[in-house]
């Protein structure tokens, strides 16, 4: 009898025990060293994660995994990509981020200011060449289609291309984001100069185009960050902004029929998003563990859930997001450009859109 009863017990505690486990506990690995990285990135306490707002790109459903696998919670920011540089370089003799993620020519231009450094994640020979820093100072972690998404409740009329946006009817109806610190800002700007008829070499006829839809009366504001709750909640008619955001609107957020998703007639791009370790971060392990999830087969569906494109081709869109994206040949009005000089011209295209759009 007794021996039953010292056999409860001893059953009883092992369960508490069990129970007790620290979350984040892995059972098994998703690559060599996980486990040990991980030990190393728990002492240290602490994750910080540079514009990497939650409710862009599906960054909240990598928070999430990530925390429950690892028992590791993110603190993030929301700054946009050219913010994030000007901070990570105010920030150099004190560093305090551990990882910044911006639009891809952003990555390569805080390589250039020399507040990344190299690591090589998991998947890193899978990524494409251009599309990555051959060191690992930055590399694309997904990629994503300028869009126009309409809400219908507001909007009679759905535009379908970007002439479309200077007719009358679409007065003070137009959101986007600031070129000069925001990525999709840029690609914007990009979109539209080659939309007009420019290129990379000529950004003149985009940046005239933006100046026109502001003067018109159509632009109802330039935001610094994003504006995806605001969209949810109906105060912008049209923003101007990746398909992403579109879809997650229109099927997650449960606007349903009330939004439209346009790729522009004129055609419009297709960007590329990077991430760095941050040269110096404070918690080293730490940024290591999450850049890894971030590029493992499990961090790239989970933005595959969000509706962002994976990075790595191999990865696959769950067959009932799939049916839900536009049709393909909607898609091939979007184009690939020339990255590395995307990176070179972007600081003369910021400047160029300031004076011909706001007036600075």
């Amino acid at each position: 009898m007794k021996l039953v009863k010292v056999l409860t017990v001893m059953a009883l505690l092992f369960g508490m025990l069990s129970f007790m486990q620290p979350a984040g506990a892995i059972e098994q690995e998703m690559y060599p060293g996980e486990k040990q990285l991980h030990q190393a990135a728990l002492k240290e306490g602490a994750l910080y994660s540079y514009d990497t707002g939650p409710t862009w790109a599906n960054w909240q459903g990598l928070f999430d995994a990530f925390k429950q696998r690892y028992g590791i919670e993110v603190m993030w920011n929301d700054l946009g990509s050219g913010a994030t540089v000007v901070r990570l370089e105010k920030e150099k003799n004190n560093p305090q981020a551990d990882t910044a993620y911006y639009f891809m020519p952003f990555g390569a231009l805080a390589k250039e200011r020399g507040v990344t450094q190299p690591f090589k994640p998991v998947n890193f020979d899978k990524i494409p060449n251009l599309l990555k820093d051959p060191e690992g100072n930055w590399f694309s972690i997904h990629k994503g289609t300028v869009v126009f998404v309409v809400n219908k409740n507001y909007v009679k009329e759905t535009p379908k291309g970007w002439k479309d946006l200077l007719d009358p009817k679409y007065s003070k109806s137009i959101v986007y984001l600031d070129p000069r610190t925001a990525g999709i800002g840029y690609a914007i700007v990009i979109a539209t100069s080659y939309a007009m008829g420019g290129n990379l070499d000529n950004m003149d006829p985009g940046i005239d185009y933006l100046a026109q839809l502001q003067k018109v009366g159509n632009v109802r504001m330039i935001e610094k960050t994003t504006e995806y709750d605001k969209f949810i909640k109906g105060e912008i008619p049209i923003w101007i902004t990746y398909d992403w955001n579109a879809y997650r609107a229109k099927y997650i957020a449960g606007l349903g029929d009330a939004v439209d998703i346009v790729i522009p007639a004129e055609g419009t791009i297709t960007s590329p998003y990077a991430i760095s370790m941050v040269k110096g971060a404070p918690h080293p392990n730490a940024a290591k563990l999450w850049l890894n999830f971030i590029m493992s087969e499990e961090g790239q569906s989970i933005f595959a859930k969000g509706f962002v494109r994976p990075i790595l081709s191999d990865i696959k869109l769950p067959p009932d997001l799939a049916d839900k994206f536009l049709p393909a040949s909607d898609y091939k009005r979007a184009m690939d450009v020339d990255w590395v000089k995307a990176q070179q011209v972007q600081e003369k295209a910021a400047k160029l859109w300031g004076n011909k759009v706001l007036g600075e």
